[in-house]
């Protein structure tokens, strides 16, 4: 009797284990290059597991460069992750396909609410903000004191106008506009109200176009403007060749072990503007695809990663910037006690400020290599602005 009474115990406690386990789901996670922050990863995993006993967190970190050749892979197959690490140009373009879940923009109350505007595509909403950075201008305060100018320059036009007067003062150039690199000319023409393709050669854009021109024309920026990105721009910084640098607060790390002479010069101030007064600013996000098994409970993980509490450990262990609003408030980005705090304070208070946000289109690249081209053309002196703009974009009307 007691044998068997064991045996019927032992069974029922076997069925309840394997019932458990049966429950249990595998919500499968990626991320783009994160695993020097597996420690900080794995912690928030455990949390929630510990949390949540019928959810298993699968976390696999994919390689940048091979992020969006895998994610288009995995998406089209009918077992894709749950949760997907992307950048919002990949992320919008898989929208595009109408292969994302949909996100409610009332889960992300807690959320920065400019950037969440700015990640919609078609005015829908398809990513969960991350992390992100708004680029700060570092310049040169002893080269900028030897041109004897006394206020700093707040926009581009500020910048066109004292730049003669750097050269030669300093012999050193104002800066580097790496205005050939990905969208960079799109974002400064943005910040200048032009914002359709259709103003793409309105007066406004031709004007912003031709100051460009004079300036190269004149050897007041680099030859090198042309073709050089921004890490060769930076090279020109830590060199001494040019006054202001435009880039990430993590770049100044950089600059401090590889230049220690050129960051003993080193101050920082906000990005430079345009007309409109707003801000750049880049953010990484995450995405559910449609065909995922577990799109409820990815979100929910996902809300718990990027909490306010995780988004500020994440930070302190990075020079990211959060994208929750209270972390966004917390006294971390109110500090000016050295150069990096400075610089992560105001990229912070920057994205209290960048609408109207840069937005991605249909077909961007392709939009991104005409304009490419557009300013190579334009700086080479080629033709009228307004002529190689409207033969690049096939425009039949005639300028504002």
């Amino acid at each position: 009797m007691r044998k068997l009474l064991l045996i019927v115990i032992t069974s029922l406690f076997l069925l309840t284990a394997c019932s458990s386990y049966k429950a249990q789901k595998e919500v499968v996670f990626w991320t783009l290059q994160m695993r020097d922050f597996s420690s900080y990863i794995n912690e928030i995993i455990n949390d929630y597991e510990a949390q949540h006993s019928d959810i298993k967190i699968k976390w696999i970190d994919i390689p940048f460069s091979e992020g969006e050749k895998r994610t288009l892979a995995a998406v089209m197959t009918d077992n894709p992750p749950d949760l997907i690490n992307l950048n919002p140009d990949f992320s919008a373009m898989l929208a595009q396909k109408g292969i994302l879940q949909e996100i409610s923009p009332q889960n992300l109350s807690e959320f920065n609410q400019e950037i969440v505007e700015a990640l919609k595509y078609n005015g829908k909403l398809y990513s969960i903000p991350w992390y992100g950075t708004s680029a700060i201008t570092i310049y040169n305060k002893e080269l900028f004191r030897k041109s004897g100018l006394k206020d700093l320059p707040r926009t581009f036009d500020d910048l066109a106008k004292i730049s003669s007067v750097i050269k030669n003062n300093t012999g050193a150039y104002s800066y580097l506009p790496t205005i050939v690199e990905n969208d960079t000319m799109l974002k400064i023409l943005n910040k200048y109200g032009v914002i359709e393709p259709a103003d793409y050669n309105s007066k406004n854009s031709i004007e912003i176009f031709n100051m460009f021109k004079d300036l190269y024309s004149k050897d007041l920026i680099p030859p090198e403007t042309i073709t050089m990105t921004h890490r060769e721009a930076l090279e020109q910084y830590m060199a001494g060749k040019i006054v202001f640098y435009q880039a990430g607060a993590n770049f100044l790390n950089i600059i401090k072990e590889n230049a220690p002479s050129i960051y003993a010069q080193t101050d920082v101030m906000e990005q430079i503007k345009g007309s409109l007064g707003q801000n750049d600013f880049s953010v990484m996000n995450f995405v559910i695809p449609i065909r995922a098994k577990y799109k409820k409970e990815a979100l929910d993980f996902c809300l718990y990663l990027t909490n306010e509490e995780n988004q500020l450990k994440l930070a302190k262990l990075t020079n990211i910037i959060t994208t929750n609003s209270n972390a966004l408030k917390n006294e971390f980005y109110d500090d000016y006690s050295d150069l990096s705090a400075k610089a992560r304070t105001i990229s912070a208070k920057q994205f209290h400020n960048i609408r109207p946000a840069f937005m991605q289109r249909d077909g961007q690249k392709e939009i991104n290599y005409k304009i490419n081209n557009a300013v190579q053309e334009i700086l080479l002196d080629k033709e009228s602005t307004e002529n190689i703009l409207n033969n690049l974009f096939n425009y039949n009307n005639q300028v504002d």
